[in-house]
């Protein structure tokens, strides 16, 4: 099969022929139909994530039709149609049984732990817990720009936010996990700030939803800005970009026992930022992280778009081929993308 490979962190990926992959016993082959162009994938191509293993195959958000089952499984066949969380669960461990696969103790991660989905196929182990059926209204390319910001900001603003109608949310960073935020955010009811600093992605964010867009290179204080503008500051608070900066603005830009939910990663000369603690014990505000989404809770979601109350096929941007990927992953440290990328054309 081709697959986008490298074997030294940072040096440039190359597509390549590697041997087809083999269903697990309880797990499956899916031929890839669609996999998003992800900043995760960038960091994990850089070395900043100590899971990946070299030689690799990125790819972590992707849909699928089962091409093999291995003999333990009895949920899927071959010919489904199905997309997978990007933290997959054990299925036996204390948090999957309880219902939350997304801190399972035993996690794996397609494109981390295991070779990815930048590739025609891609093996999964225990499917029966992790893959998701997908509608048949639902097309490849939109079913793989869940997998892992759309999921992972339905569940930061639904349910570790419990973000309600008539509250502000503000959103710090319009890539594509912030403007799936955004959209989301809208659909339940809320007021939305949008902060980001580019003018291009602060359109695309009013579009979908934002009622105010502050660019962060044009304030002195982000906020103050923010609170400015909400009279007194936002219910809950989105760090979608994962930087010092804006986590700390995100803290900083809530009221009085606001919500602060950390979405982008932070990692290597990030992952250990100063926090305005004090702050955070006078107002009595609450921190969260979010990581990814539990495989039993995409009814909901699928729900919602199903209805035509979500429409994630707005945020893709461009599609492009297995190659074109390549220079596409290595330029992700620019922020030049608006929208999610698809890679659907596996040449």
């Amino acid at each position: 099969m081709k697959a986008m490979f490298y074997e030294r962190f940072g040096e440039a990926p190359e597509v390549i022929e590697v041997p087809d992959p083999s269903p697990p016993p309880a797990g499956v082959v899916l031929r890839i139909t669609a996999t998003g162009l992800c900043r995760s994938d960038w960091h994990g191509w850089m070395g900043h994530d100590p899971d990946i293993g070299l030689p690799h195959v990125p790819g972590h958000e992707f849909a699928g039709v089962v091409e093999a089952v291995g003999p333990e499984v009895k949920r899927f066949k071959v010919g489904d149609r199905v997309t997978v969380p990007f933290v997959s669960g054990c299925g036996h461990c204390f948090e999957c049984k309880s219902g939350n696969s997304q801190v399972c103790e035993e996690q794996f991660q397609p494109g981390f732990t295991h070779w990815g989905s930048y590739a025609e196929f891609m093996a999964l182990d225990y499917a029966d817990h992790n893959l998701v059926k997908l509608p048949d209204a639902i097309d490849d390319a939109t079913a793989a720009s869940l997998g892992c910001r759309f999921a992972t900001s339905f569940r930061a603003v639904v349910d570790q936010g419990r973000l309600k109608g008539g509250e502000w949310l503000a959103v710090h960073g319009c890539g594509g996990v912030g403007l799936s935020a955004i959209m989301i955010g809208k659909a339940l009811g809320a007021n939305v700030v949008a902060v980001d600093i580019s003018e291009e992605k602060l359109a695309l964010a009013r579009s979908l939803g934002a009622s105010v867009a502050i660019n962060s290179t044009r304030e002195t204080d982000v906020a103050v800005a923010v609170r400015d503008a909400t009279g007194g500051g936002v219910h809950v608070s989105i760090d979608a970009l994962g930087h010092p900066s804006t986590c700390c603005n995100s803290i900083v830009n809530l009221r009085r026992r606001g919500r602060h939910v950390q979405v982008g990663l932070m990692l290597a000369d990030h992952a250990t930022p100063q926090l305005p603690m004090d702050r955070v014990i006078a107002h009595e505000l609450e921190i969260y992280g979010s990581h990814g989404m539990q495989s039993w809770r995409y009814d909901a979601m699928l729900a919602m778009i199903g209805a035509g109350t979500l429409k994630p096929q707005q945020l893709i941007g461009r599609h492009i081929s297995l190659t074109e990927a390549v220079p596409a992953l290595m330029a992700m440290d620019r922020f030049a993308e608006s929208g999610i990328t698809i890679i659907d054309r596996f040449e």
